[in-house]
């Protein structure tokens, strides 16, 4: 295949701060040991290095001991559902991909690798990546569209001992989790008695409704483009069918801004807009996660109005919620005990941990959620998620 010459100017796209610091990537591999002389050569390399391999060719196990792989994930994506970008490709995904494992050895120390691949069909992307397993501690999924995302991640969970975490489901629900959680301290309210309502029955939709419902959440009505999802309505997928049995106990159907009426909480994460007047009919004391980016459903200005704490995805308003918050600290307390997945306990105690960094008398309406940069988060949730790995049976040391 021929390969036409790029008329852009990098020198014209390097006065672009961003572009100027993606210039050769954001990555680069470094040796942990030294190559000084022909004694360290032999041990790295040959000869002293076969040693290892034949111990480790008797006890697979002690691959974890003697080479990197406990400590690192692949980061792996097709390409089809990239930021807000949408489906543009393994090549155009690389660099979400690259600042992806960026901030997990930032965050927690964790290496990883970023992989992008050439195909979108379920049954090779599965088995690429369990081909490729073997060399990891654990793999994140990231930007594969639903409802291929749930398929891959489930048969990827039955088939490899190493955590799998599609990042764009999991690492979404545990902040919005936690950041509910703080929101529900701070007014003083239990979470079984407020109503939800999703925008959104994508990844992180399904995830976020799912991991609300594990927390004890009164109810959630959940919605996508054709309105609400209920038991019966005609050309749910089996995801949405699943969802519909387990949600919506008041039996609602229409639009998402009808359901908002009375609703306690609402968490966007569609893309869609949402009016004021329906953030108004809400319930006095509500809490509106507005998560859309770069456009939120509805200005949290305008929803400051009527709501009691809010929140987006943006880094310029208060009450970011930002998976950096939660996946650097997950991965971290599973590798740390080998673990041999990410149960939804683990999911549950990770979002606990990231809301009790607040203490209560520091909650406040602007900060129901701490900051990536706060050096508490990845030490607690690590700590959470790794005791609880090994309270649910599946941490191997």
């Amino acid at each position: 295949m021929a390969v036409t010459p790029s008329s852009i100017s990098l020198e014209s796209l390097d006065l672009d701060p961003a572009f100027a610091l993606h210039r050769g990537g954001k990555l680069e591999v470094r040796s942990t040991v030294p190559v000084r002389d022909a004694d360290d050569l032999s041990l790295a390399y040959t000869p002293g290095v076969a040693k290892v391999c034949t111990a480790i060719a008797e006890d697979a196990e002690l691959v974890n001991d003697y080479t990197w792989v406990s400590n690192v994930v692949a980061v792996v994506s097709d390409g089809t559902a990239v930021l807000g970008l949408g489906d543009i490709g393994p090549a155009a995904a690389m660099p979400v991909m690259e600042g992806k494992a960026l901030l997990f050895k930032q965050f927690a120390n964790v290496d990883a690798v970023p992989i992008c691949l050439d195909c979108t069909d379920v049954d090779a992307l599965v088995e690429t990546v369990a081909r490729l397993a073997p060399s990891f501690g654990g793999i994140n999924l990231e930007d594969i569209s639903a409802p291929r995302c749930f398929e891959v991640e489930d048969r990827l969970r039955e088939l490899l001992d190493i955590p799998v975490f599609h990042d764009d489901q999991h690492g979404t629900a545990i902040v919005v989790l936690a950041a509910l959680k703080n929101a529900a301290r701070l007014t003083g309210r239990p979470l079984g008695e407020l109503r939800a309502v999703v925008a959104g029955a994508g990844a992180s939709g399904v995830a976020v409704s799912r991991i609300m419902l594990n927390a004890g959440i009164g109810d959630i009505a959940v919605s996508d483009s054709r309105g609400i999802i209920y038991e019966g309505r005609a050309g749910l997928n089996p995801v949405k069918e699943a969802l519909a049995r387990d949600t919506n106990r008041a039996g609602l159907r229409g639009s998402t801004e009808e359901a908002l009426a009375g609703a306690d909480v609402f968490v966007g994460l569609s893309g869609s807009t949402v009016s004021e007047a329906a953030i108004a009919s809400m319930a006095p004391g509500a809490f509106v996660f507005a998560l859309s980016n770069p456009t939120p459903e509805v200005h949290p200005e305008i929803a400051g109005r009527h709501a009691a704490v809010v929140a987006t995805g943006r880094s310029d308003f208060p009450n970011q919620i930002n998976n950096v918050l939660a996946f650097p600290g997950v991965f971290r307390g599973a590798l740390d005990v080998r673990a041999t997945t990410i149960t939804e306990n683990m999911k549950v105690a990770a979002a606990e941990a990231l809301a009790a960094v607040i203490a209560d008398g520091d909650l406040t309406a602007d900060y129901v959620i701490p900051s990536p940069f706060d050096g508490r988060v990845a030490p607690a949730v690590t700590a959470a998620v790794a005791a609880q790995a090994r309270a649910d049976g599946v941490a191997r040391r």
